[in-house]
């Protein structure tokens, strides 16, 4: 069954803390029911996406937020995978539809950081477990450094790419940071975090919710927009720690693309895909995710920054939304990419709308890069 997403609503991403986890749900969640014209009644079941619980200190949010979602004598599924979470909501969402189980999909996704501690959270000591406290920026640089080794790819390209997300993060009003007068400069003499990565380098910590309404070809017609055609989606996972994994270059990551790209009919994505939603919490996985997911040749994805390509206005612009390096609620980023993606298709992105994009990825990476899910919209009906 063919289908689409017919409805988006998101919040704005920023410190929420005049608003109660609920409140900002419900924000995206309505914008979402009316972009597609439709009520509560209308919703056949509800997916829920979200961190760990430890993160922003909820149990059992899927009970605590069913007001908000509208889920009361619905069936509601909450998916958790790591930053990922949201793209995986959003293709666990359109297989209901796809399978029979579901006319319309609600899918909702939130993070509220401001209420929690994610360096506590990821460094608590478990049993049998090596005690971390070093961030996530410290499981990733090592990453980065091997890719710059392998690549031989300029320290510049980092810096780039902070600037070039930070200033399409301008044309977006929902975008967390907002630094119009950002420079290469101002990114290069900033605090050293975890060698390479520096500090203007690094997402933020972000509050902020997203919600999507998936159905079929049947149910496409009656929103406010044109809907975004899912032309192929696909997960794939794979063990985060085990001896000779290639974490610069993760398989799970490629299988997922090349998976996606098979149901959309898609030979060669570096000229086919217009623009692309990557989940890039550091500025030099901007390079190695295109390299992972077939948009660059392996060991020249940095090229592609350094000529242009990837800015907005170039040939493949990347996070024209301003990404996850200019807001960041964990729980919502994966489908707040997807969504983003989809908007894009649907020609409904406003001032950081892509001319002439007909064709979208929308990317989304978890935990120490294990997990992945990847869609891609499109304007035609497949």
């Amino acid at each position: 069954m063919r289908t689409a997403v017919v409805g988006i609503g998101q919040s704005k991403q920023a410190k929420r803390r005049e608003v109660t986890i609920g409140a900002m749900v419900r924000e995206s969640v309505d914008a979402a029911l009316t972009d597609a014209r439709l009520e509560f009644a209308d919703i056949d079941a509800v997916v829920l996406s979200k961190t760990p619980d430890l993160f922003d200190g909820v149990m059992n949010p899927e009970l605590y937020l069913a007001d908000a979602m509208g889920a009361r004598g619905l069936p509601v599924t909450r998916v958790f995978t790591g930053g990922s979470v949201g793209g995986h909501a959003a293709i666990y969402g359109a297989h209901l539809v796809q399978a029979g189980l579901a006319r319309r999909v609600l899918v909702v996704a939130y993070s509220k950081e401001s209420e929690g501690d994610f360096t506590w959270a990821l460094s608590r000591g478990l049993p049998f477990s090596a005690h971390l406290g070093a961030g996530a920026g410290a499981h990733f640089a090592p990453i980065i450094r091997e890719y710059i080794r392998r690549s031989g790819a300029p320290e510049h390209i980092g810096w780039q790419v902070a600037v070039n997300h930070r200033l399409n993060a301008t044309r977006n009003p929902y975008a967390h940071i907002q630094r119009p007068d950002i420079t290469v400069e101002e990114v290069r003499e900033s605090r050293m975090l975890w060698d390479p990565i520096r500090y203007l380098e690094s997402c933020p910590s972000s509050d902020g919710s997203c919600a999507i309404v998936v159905t079929g070809a049947d149910d496409a017609g009656g929103g406010t927009h044109p809907p975004a055609w899912i032309h192929g989606m696909s997960w794939r996972t794979e063990t985060g720690h085990f001896a000779g994994r290639d974490e610069v270059n993760p398989e799970a990551g490629r299988q997922c693309a090349a998976d996606a790209y098979r149901q959309a009919g898609i030979t060669d994505p570096a000229r086919e895909i217009d623009t692309a939603e990557l989940y890039i919490p550091y500025s030099w996985y901007e390079p190695m995710w295109l390299e992972n997911i077939g948009l660059a040749e392996v060991g020249r994805g940095w090229e592609l920054v350094d000529d242009g390509s990837t800015a907005f206005g170039g040939a493949l612009p990347v996070n024209p939304s301003g990404g996850v390096l200019s807001g960041n609620p964990t729980g919502a980023t994966g489908l707040l990419r997807f969504a983003e993606a989809a908007l894009q298709v649907r020609g409904t992105a406003g001032a950081h709308q892509v001319d002439g994009a007909r064709l979208a990825v929308g990317h989304a990476m978890g935990g120490a890069s294990q997990f992945h899910a990847l869609w891609v919209v499109g304007s035609d009906r497949p």
